[in-house]
């Protein structure tokens, strides 16, 4: 289904890519590959090869992004995992389109998800950390008694 206005999509959509950061730059990458991938399974289900074409070699794409936005130089040990898990989903990726195999394409999917999951849960996490290291900053008074009797739950 087409948005109604896809200008106002198009809009919302890059004004979401350059204010986001990158961690949040990631995920979408991640969401994107994933939306392709679903769709070009149900192309190859389809038989419709043309589509099934053109999704995953948008997939391949974001793939190929993810490999070149690993930072080697902070955690070489990390990246070379992430590096091998990229390089497997990829080759799965060319196997799905050039012999039509969903079952390749399921496998490609499952290590996207397993990283999107992974690097949500990341997110989460860094938000928590950042937001206990602000709150411990601010020079918030304890609460003592006064301020406890203050605050009744009762009517």
């Amino acid at each position: 289904m087409a948005p109604a206005n896809p200008k106002a999509a198009e809009q919302y959509l890059r004004n979401r890519v350059l204010t986001a950061t990158p961690e949040q730059l990631q995920l979408m990458l991640f969401d994107g590959a994933l939306r392709f991938s679903d769709q070009a399974r149900g192309a190859l289900e389809k038989k419709n090869y043309e589509e099934s074409f053109n999704l995953i070699s948008r997939v391949q794409k974001i793939v190929t992004e993810l490999i070149c936005s690993l930072k080697r130089s902070r955690s070489p040990e990390l990246c070379d995992k992430l590096l091998a898990l990229y390089h497997f989903a990829y080759r799965r990726l060319v196997t799905a389109n050039t012999r039509h195999e969903i079952q390749a394409l399921d496998e490609a999917i499952q290590v996207l998800r397993y990283q999107r999951e992974t690097w949500a849960l990341l997110m989460e996490q860094m938000s928590k950390t950042k937001a206990a290291k602000v709150a411990d900053k601010l020079d918030i008074p304890s609460p003592d008694a006064r301020m406890e009797a203050s605050f009744s739950l009762r009517g």
